[in-house]
């Protein structure tokens, strides 16, 4: 063994980078791979994000429509079947936000709403933001009540 048979562990050499502007007779001198003119031959290009050569990018050829209503309020939606579980599992009679983040049924900065899908057989008073009618009526006929906090 000596120095001029010296050769990486089989492996460890995954591929060699190609040297470019290293001359003529390394075969990647001249325009170092990257042609004759244009913007890719330049220092310092890179494309938009989206740019497609000239073609009328995706972003610009589908069509939009609809409309996002910026002041819009998101609720948090809780059915009255999911209220009369927690009653049943936790032996409670009053229900509030604090309580359904520790359920995690809601988080930190969510808006309640409670909503009438299922059955309350349990007579609770339920704190939150916001009650829908059939929820607020069913609330109210167990002999409950349904409070609505600030809306902060």
């Amino acid at each position: 063994m000596n120095l001029s048979n010296l050769t990486p562990a089989a492996g460890s050499v995954k591929n060699a980078k190609k040297r470019i502007g290293r001359g003529q007779g390394s075969g990647k001198g001249g325009t170092s791979t990257k042609g004759h003119k244009g913007a890719q031959s330049r220092s310092g290009y890179s494309a938009k994000r989206g740019f497609e050569g000239g073609q009328m990018p995706l972003q610009r050829r589908v069509p939009k429509f609809g409309f996002k209503n910026i002041n819009r309020v998101e609720y948090r939606g809780v059915n009255l079947d999911v209220i009369q579980s927690l009653v049943d599992l936790n032996k409670i009679e009053t229900i509030d936000i604090a309580f359904l983040i520790s359920k995690g049924l809601a988080h930190k900065n969510d808006k309640v709403k409670i909503l009438g899908r299922g059955e309350l057989n349990s007579k609770v008073e339920v704190k939150v933001h916001s009650f829908s009618a059939t929820a607020k009526s069913a609330i109210e006929a167990k002999g409950g009540t349904a409070v609505s906090i600030e809306k902060a």
